[in-house]
């Protein structure tokens, strides 16, 4: 009995929904279900036959086409098997049902096959039902677009749209291709890809992706990637390779099953053989105790069990705006006791904003001459952070460009990673950095500037010193003052709460921000862990550190953070809906920005470990108590074939119920 879903997928940057095969297996299904209906007619018909006292050869005729039709696919699979030098369970069934045959009961063995073909047809049912969620997906794609072509908007094919066309969008329209606002605004219903219940606000150039739907406004927008590219296109093609990327604990079982069949059919050839041999027992109850427990030991369940959990989590959570890389990402997810984030971008929102500019020295000229100095700082220190792409450096360059200031030439430049920057600016060398580097460059501020910085870093503030530096790279003088704000995401705190609650046992926040800006923020969040005034490099050397202290889940923004993603036991990559390198770096991709994301993937990550404990558990007491019973006392082997198919069933069942757990985070 095969569990795979996908056909082995393919390298991350080939990705491609039409590459994956789930119309073969609707094909597949229906050929199953037309079968299993012939075995199980003839087989009923035979019976009857059989029991009127017909003619022997038309009963005869009628179990042959019950055991072709049941044994169909179990065959065929199991011919498969043999030739890549390995046994299944559809060997065992096979093996099974041929026996009872032989030993003069074709109709056990035709409801062998029946039962069998009929736990697989809803086998395969259930898990077509985690299929749904994907074959869901691929409907939100529009077929046809409006597009300007020449002096009018017409509809047009999505397939044949290019990069760079201006496209129409009316109000309760879906969205069709990703782009961005060029004219309008309104809001937009991202439910279906974020799993975010709010509507998002849009004017020009926000982003807009494939499969939203427009609420309100009339908008237009460029196209930005063709449908074969756009976000919907790559989360359809991550689902659906996820769900061939097996957990370990599946590969596991699968690996047992090859050892564990051919030990079955050692046992079985021991019971037809030893009794009869040793005993003196009847050779034709031997062999049909054999074939008995042949069937009630097959492992079916216990190898169902895991991929029906895992599957329907996958589909599950890829509703919820949550994308799992594979079975072995969830496994591992549920057993993380320590969550580090990023703070810039993840904690807080990634768009800091320009608080104050303060020019030294302080209080010795009148507020109009004041104000003329504070513009000047700002201007020095946007065009200093010209060359910079650090979100910061995006904060004073906007304030300057709302302020009318034009940028200053710069020559020199030179970064100071993760610390400040250097450049010569309108012929005057000039330094902009973190106070602690100032002070380790020989910087000295007056008392009452030292109490502004101080007082600026205790309100949570990213504080920076603008001074005139000397050839040799000491300071001549510290220009002024300019603090930034990262403001935190309304539902941070929130979520960080959550997580203790799940029992997450450490949260560690990583920046490179001052260490009492990190602090701050870390006492408003109730974050007892913080390691701060960090370099890239440093956040990768603390999660290998933290991976000897437990199973570690870093959580970023998939861009800046990839070598510390890569190395944690789990990398979360949040917000990262239209990001490509984010889809390509995590494990885990939240799509929306909103953090308690987090805490329902863990939860339903550690759900999904539970059910799978639950059906690994439950199928192999059902075949331990089967066996017994078999070996002890006996049973009829319809009765084994109940309990063995009615056991993968259930399981099955059990697996999908991760699919009916809703969303209460919105």
């Amino acid at each position: 009995m095969k569990t795979e879903v996908c056909s082995p997928s393919p390298s991350e940057g080939e990705l491609k929904p039409q590459d994956t095969p789930i119309t073969e297996g609707k094909q597949k299904s229906s050929w199953e279900l037309r079968l299993m209906l012939t075995c199980g007619a003839t087989l009923a018909a035979g019976i009857l036959l059989e029991t009127l006292n017909s003619d022997p050869l038309v009963s005869q005729a009628l179990y042959t086409i019950c055991y072709l039709s049941g044994g169909y696919f179990g065959l065929r699979e199991s011919l498969a098997s043999l030739r890549k030098g390995e046994v299944d369970v559809d060997l065992l069934m096979v093996l099974a049902a041929l026996g009872a045959a032989y030993v003069g009961a074709p109709f056990e063995g035709g409801m062998l096959l029946f039962l069998f073909s009929l736990s697989n047809v809803l086998q395969n049912h259930a898990l077509d039902r985690s299929r749904q969620a994907i074959q869901a997906l691929m409907q939100l794609r529009p077929t046809e677009v409006l597009c300007k072509v020449g002096e009018r908007f017409e509809r047009v094919a999505v397939d044949s749209v290019k990069i760079g066309t201006i496209a129409r969008l009316k109000p309760g329209e879906r969205i069709a291709l990703d782009g961005e606002v060029t004219e309008g605004h309104g809001s937009v219903d991202e439910s279906s890809l974020t799993g975010e219940a709010l509507p998002v606000y849009k004017e020009s150039g926000s982003k807009l992706f494939a499969g939203t739907i427009n609420q309100t406004g009339s908008l237009l927008y460029r196209v930005t990637s063709p449908s074969s590219e756009s976000t919907l296109t790559r989360i359809i093609a991550m689902v659906e390779h996820a769900q061939a990327r097996k957990a370990k604990t599946e590969r596991f079982l699968e690996k047992a099953e090859r050892y564990y069949a051919v030990a079955i059919i050692l046992f079985t050839l021991g019971l037809i053989i030893i009794p009869p041999t040793l005993a003196g027992a009847d050779l034709s109850s031997s062999f049909y105790r054999a074939m008995t427990v042949m069937v009630v030991a097959s492992p079916c369940a216990l190898v169902i069990s895991t991929p029906a959990a895992f599957l329907s989590a996958i589909a599950g959570a890829a509703r919820q705006g949550i994308l799992f890389k594979g079975g072995v990402h969830l496994e591992r997810l549920a057993a993380v006791d320590i969550v580090a984030f990023d703070k810039t971008g993840t904690l807080t929102s990634g768009k800091p904003t320009l608080q104050s500019a303060v020019a030294f020295p302080l209080g010795i000229h009148g507020e109009a001459d004041q104000e003329k100095r504070k513009l000047k700082l700002i201007q020095i220190a946007a065009s200093l952070e010209n060359h910079s792409e650090h979100p910061i450096a995006g904060a004073i360059q906007e304030a300057a460009l709302k302020a009318g200031l034009e940028s200053l030439d710069i020559q020199n430049f030179e970064a100071i990673l993760g610390k400040g920057a250097r450049a010569t600016v309108a012929g005057m060398d000039c330094f902009i950095g973190s106070p602690s580097l100032f002070k380790e460059l020989g910087g000295t501020l007056q008392v009452a500037e030292e109490a502004l910085v101080a007082e600026a870093l205790s309100h949570g503030e990213t504080t920076l010193l603008l001074a005139q530096s000397k050839p040799d790279g000491t300071f001549k003088t510290a220009l002024g003052m300019l603090t930034v704000a990262d403001n935190i995401r309304e539902d941070t705190a929130d979520a960080i709460e959550r997580l203790k609650t799940i029992g997450v046992e450490r949260i560690v926040m990583l920046t490179g921000d001052a260490h009492q800006v990190a602090e701050t923020t870390a006492r408003l969040l109730g974050i007892d862990e913080v390691r701060s005034e960090l370099l890239p490099q440093d956040k990768l050397r603390i999660i290998q550190e933290l991976n000897e202290q437990g199973k570690v889940a870093m959580v970023g923004d998939g861009v800046n953070d990839a070598p510390a993603l890569a190395a944690a036991h789990v990398g979360i990559a949040m917000g990262a809906a239209g990001t490509d390198v984010a889809m390509e770096t995590a494990d885990v991709v939240l799509l929306s920005n909103r953090l308690n994301r987090l805490a329902a993937a863990l939860n339903l990550a550690r759900r999904s470990r539970a059910i799978v404990a639950q059906n690994l558990s439950f199928a192999l007491l059902v075949i331990v108590i089967l066996v017994s019973f078999s070996l002890s006392i006996g049973i009829p082997l319809p009765l084994g074939v109940v309990g063995h198919e009615g056991s993968t069933v259930l399981v099955c069942l059990n697996g999908l119920r991760l699919l009916a757990i809703k969303n209460r985070s919105n």
